[in-house]
């Protein structure tokens, strides 16, 4: 069975469709503005509305207020919300309750004790991303460019269903596979020859990579 895959961070017609015929499995959208990979509603429900049935729709949000939820879920009608920020359980549990749509729930690694934070969210999270820890300095919690150490993932991956994030690139991503058995794998800068900047043919690579193709 092929890995899964998610392409995050895109805003360019060209990025998406070098995704979408990869074979990616999910598109993800920021709505984070401190992000270089901030998009805009219009931009996203157009970009959402060519992906669709080709692709699982993620918008990814940092502690949002329920109103940027609303205009997000009503205008690009997205398949999952990413909930990136520092949102509690009881905030996850409030927010698929209300908007229905199911729940993906980052959680930044450093260390196993890291790794095991993500166990409460398993009730509501339809998924738990594990994600490279940000240095203290930066201004936005993914998106760095840096792989954890995936030894950390032992003893916890085969107790959520997880993506795994944080570094991962077309040269490294399918080492992190074998290390975690990672079912689905997550890349944004990963792929980018600039921060925000996509290249279609990283993409291509890395989507080739992860999937043994």
């Amino acid at each position: 069975m092929h890995t899964k895959v998610k392409i995050c961070g895109l805003k360019t017609e060209a990025a998406l469709e070098a995704a979408l015929d990869g074979g990616a499995d999910y598109v993800g959208f920021v709505f984070f503005p401190p992000s270089p990979r901030n998009v805009g509603l219009a931009t996203a429900k157009l970009l959402a509305g060519k992906a669709r049935s080709r692709a699982k729709v993620v918008a990814l949000m940092v502690d949002p207020p329920d109103d940027l939820i609303g205009e997000v879920a009503t205008v690009v009608a997205p398949d999952i919300l990413q909930l990136h920020g520092k949102e509690t359980p009881e905030r996850a549990t409030a927010i698929r309750a209300r908007w229905g749509i199911p729940v993906m729930k980052a959680v930044p690694v450093d260390t196993a004790d890291d790794a095991r934070a993500a166990l409460p969210y398993r009730p509501t999270a339809d998924l738990i991303l594990f994600d490279a820890r940000a240095p203290v300095d930066s201004t936005r919690p993914g998106g760095n460019g840096a792989p954890f150490d995936w030894r950390a993932l032992i003893g916890v991956a085969d107790d959520v269903a997880f993506v795994l994030s944080g570094g991962l690139t077309p040269d490294n991503v399918e080492e992190a596979i074998r290390i975690t058995g990672a079912k689905i794998v997550d890349v944004s800068s990963g792929v980018e020859i600039r921060p925000g900047e996509k290249d279609p043919e990283l993409i291509r690579r890395f989507l080739r990579a992860a999937k043994g193709v």
